[in-house]
């Protein structure tokens, strides 16, 4: 960008001006001697096009920099004052810290005048002051009367208590007393924090020869350097934003290397044109921000409003420097009366891009009158279908509405994902992966998040959810060993591939690092590609063997008259558990089955029933088999039940068919 040839003197002046992180902007009634008045201030006439010259009024937004006495500077910002450029003036005042609401001597508080500062109650600006322009136009007993207004107006507003000036720009009567309120002003205001990922509404673009394309707007949050690649939402309506390139930077008409939240800044871009660029594009942090057509919000009616705002109302939602027409959800009933709150979403019929807490106003689709507005509690809704989960919706927007901290915010976040991974979290959060990873870090040392680190990046769980997954995976654990009680435990890697939580899937990386951290936890014993129960101890193999010869010599002995699982442990002498777990144990190799009436068939057994099965001349019917192995009814009946069930013999009537290929084919 060409730079300003600045002469010697003003070199060294500039050196001693400290840019301050805060801007002021202009409210008030058409022709109420705003833009004199910051001209009279700063020496910039803020009415710079055509149109303005010649109609006598403010079109579009003007800036200046004010220079206090004391070498800080800040940005002013004069709006129109018509009605029919509401929108230049929120896009205006959405970025502003103070205010200084202006008021003519000679016409008094006027219907933009209560407009506009309602505006910026909608906004949530907390300071300012009050000019009484024009005051060369009357007499000082009409400059009361206009006073006492004043006050009456700023009675229950942010300007209550407020200095009140008296002003003509003409005369530039009480000049003095006006800078040093500003300065006072400036000393109350905090700058904004340079913490976040840089979010800059577009508010002008425009090219210039041999720069190519640049755009203005006031910093919301973060910085910017030359160098920085960033994004442009929602660029293009495909979804999808810009990217381009940071080549220089300008803050009031200086070239600097950084420039910051609350600063208006003008930004050289590369790799982009200015016919892919529009007023309500948004300058980002690279892959942190997204288009939305849905966000949660914490919506207010205008106490002066003339009805109630409706569910699925359409109205016109100025945030940032968008304009853009959406539908009003309502989650708690059908209306919001006038001073009523209430959790809420907007659904946008096009694609926006907004930043958590950004304020926004919100007027009647027809006629354009102002009737709320509200604060974005989360960028990315999504319409919750029936009463309870619109219930749940309200109660999380109130949650998050009262978030104090990111921390607080981020396990909120988590708590209703219940599994984030980092991506993600970047995403909802909107912070840059640096920030985020120190508030993850905060949240998990305060215990209310745990980390899983199995994989590049980390994985987040809200407290409720990891106890979810320790019972799935110790439940998964305990039928492991009641199967395999020989066994040291379940290999690790067999566990973290088991799905064991299928609602919120876990790849295998983050799977071993929940394994690692029930573990570390006590919850589960790791030993080397091992995982089992922590009080698990398994059966001695010469015990289980042993066992196992003498089961099978027992049902050898009882042939084809099967022992219950009773009779069985009873011949043995053996404890419960470890007589279940040999059961389970030969069940899981296939060398027993258990029939009904809890007879146990082995396989040695079984194989003895199909060679007498194949022999018998005849019909196979149960009186032939029971003969054949001089065995009874109630024994013959369940393992001929069972051979059906196998498709060893098919029954036809009272006679059985015998398969003549092998059982175990």
């Amino acid at each position: 960008m060409p730079e300003k040839t600045i002469p010697e003197k003003a070199h060294e002046k500039a050196r001693e001006e400290r840019e301050i992180s805060l801007v002021i902007g202009t409210a008030g009634h058409i022709d109420h001697g705003k833009t004199a008045l910051v001209a009279a201030l700063t020496g910039v006439d803020c009415d710079r096009l055509l149109e303005e010259k010649k109609r006598g009024i403010t079109i579009e937004l003007g800036f200046a920099p004010l220079r206090l006495k004391d070498g800080r500077v800040v940005s002013i910002i004069d709006v129109p004052g018509h009605e029919r450029f509401i929108r230049q003036m929120v896009a205006g005042a959405s970025g502003v810290d103070a205010v200084m609401l202006i008021v003519a001597a000679d016409e008094s508080v006027m219907p933009q005048t209560r407009e506009h500062l309602a505006i910026l109650e909608l906004l949530g600006v907390k300071e300012g002051l009050v000019v009484i322009s024009k005051s060369d136009k009357v007499e000082p007993d009409m400059l009361e009367l206009v006073e006492e207004d004043v006050r009456k107006l700023a009675a229950g507003t942010f300007l209550e208590g407020k200095a009140v000036v008296v002003f003509s720009a003409v005369t530039r009567e009480n000049i003095e007393l006006l800078e040093k309120e500003l300065t006072a002003l400036v000393d109350r205001v905090h700058p904004r924090s340079r913490k976040g990922a840089l979010f800059l509404p577009i508010d002008r673009a425009f090219p210039i020869s041999g720069f190519g394309t640049v755009v203005t707007g006031t910093a919301y949050r973060g910085t910017v350097r030359p160098g920085d690649e960033v994004e442009i939402f929602p660029a293009g309506g495909d979804g999808r934003g810009r990217e381009a390139k940071v080549r220089t930077l300008q803050v009031h008409g200086r070239s600097v290397e950084e420039a910051c939240a609350g600063q208006r800044v003008a930004v050289n871009l590369s790799n982009i044109a200015v016919d892919q660029l529009a007023r309500g594009d948004v300058l980002c942090h690279k892959n942190v921000y997204g288009n939305t057509r849905c966000f949660d919000a914490l919506l207010t009616v205008l106490p002066s409003a003339a009805e109630p705002l409706k569910h699925w109302q359409r109205v016109r939602v100025y945030i940032g420097t968008s304009d853009v027409l959406a539908r009003v959800s309502l989650l708690d009933g059908k209306f919001l009366l006038p001073g009523e709150e209430a959790p809420a979403q907007l659904v946008t019929e096009e694609d926006i891009v907004c930043v958590l807490d950004q304020r926004f106003i919100l007027r009647f689709y027809s006629p354009l009158i102002t009737i709320g507005g509200g604060r974005v509690v989360f960028p990315y809704g999504h319409k919750p279908r029936g009463a309870a989960a619109r219930k749940l919706s309200s109660e999380r927007i109130r949650a998050l509405s009262g978030a104090v901290s990111a921390e607080n915010r981020f396990s909120l976040l988590v708590e209703r994902a219940g599994i984030m991974d980092f991506d993600h979290g970047v995403a909802v959060l909107q912070e840059t992966p640096s920030r985020l990873a120190a508030v993850a870090a905060s949240a998990v040392k305060n215990g209310s998040l745990l980390e899983l680190k199995g994989g590049d990046k980390p994985i987040y769980l809200f407290p409720a959810c990891f106890e979810e997954l320790a019972s799935a995976v110790t439940a998964l654990l305990k039928a492991y060993h009641a199967s395999h009680g020989s066994e040291e435990g379940m290999l690790s890697d067999e566990l973290a591939l088991a799905g064991f939580f299928p609602k919120k899937k876990l790849d295998v990386k983050a799977a071993r690092s929940l394994i690692a951290l029930l573990a570390e936890k006590g919850m589960v014993a790791l030993e080397g590609n091992r995982v089992r129960m922590p009080d698990f101890v398994p059966q001695n193999d010469e015990v289980f063997q042993k066992n196992k010869e003498a089961l099978f010599a027992y049902c050898r002995r009882r042939a084809f008259q099967p022992p219950t699982l009773g009779e069985a442990r009873e011949d043995l002498k053996v404890d419960a558990r470890a007589f279940s777990l040999l059961v389970q144990e030969l069940k899981n190799a296939r060398k027993l089955v258990l029939l009904s009436g809890e007879y146990l068939l082995t396989d040695e057994v079984e194989n003895e029933m199909m060679d007498v099965l194949s022999k018998i001349e005849g019909s196979v019917t149960l009186a032939a088999v029971r003969d054949a192995t001089n065995s009874s009814r109630k024994f013959i009946l369940p393992i001929l039940e069972y051979f059906d069930s196998r498709g060893y013999t098919r029954r036809v009537g009272d006679v059985r068919v015998v398969k003549k290929s092998d059982k175990k084919g």
